[in-house]
């Protein structure tokens, strides 16, 4: 298998960054990168870029994300795994059609979890606390999940799946 990139999509509490370094130790030769990082590193300019409340809405982030993977794929080969919510249709073109012009092929994974289960995760979360900010996300990831995302992606209903299970899904898909 030659350079990839496992990208799990889907909203705060569906499981992303539990999940990924699960993927990440059952893919050979496969690294995480989290894009959030590229985004706090933008936050980090100053004086700061114009403000906003998600820096996915910064142009550079997006482009940034595209160089940093295409850079360590060059680099180190292999796979990375990529838990990143991207909701915004227009985003997700841009950094799939960015990443398909290195040749770079995505397999883009959706964790899903039924709305009662993500309020319930994202309110219990004993690491980050309840989260306004990630309680906010819920109706814009319904709205992704009806129109478009759960089109471009691969399902994983992590409903009723500890993070162990599906990341085994995900990495048997990888592989299979």
């Amino acid at each position: 298998m030659g350079p990839v990139i496992v990208w799990l999509n889907g909203t705060h509490g569906a499981g992303k960054t539990t999940t990924g370094p699960l993927v990440q130790q059952l893919l050979p030769d496969s690294r995480v990168l989290d894009a959030e990082k590229v985004g706090e590193t933008l936050m980090d300019i100053t004086p700061g870029l114009p403000g906003t409340d998600n820096f996915q809405h910064w142009p550079p982030w997006r482009t940034l994300v595209v160089e940093t993977a295409r850079r360590v794929l060059e680099y180190t080969g292999g796979t990375l795994v990529m838990p990143m919510t991207v909701l915004v249709e227009r985003y997700w073109r841009e950094i799939s059609a960015g990443l398909a012009q290195h040749a770079i092929p995505v397999r883009h994974f959706v964790l899903h979890a039924d709305q009662d289960t993500l309020r319930d995760r994202i309110e219990g979360d004993t690491v980050l606390g309840p989260s306004s900010f990630r309680l906010a996300h819920l109706e814009p990831y319904a709205e992704a999940a009806r129109t478009w995302l759960h089109r471009e992606a691969e399902v994983v209903d992590t409903t009723h799946l500890t993070p162990a299970q599906a990341a085994l899904r995900i990495a048997e898909a990888v592989k299979g």
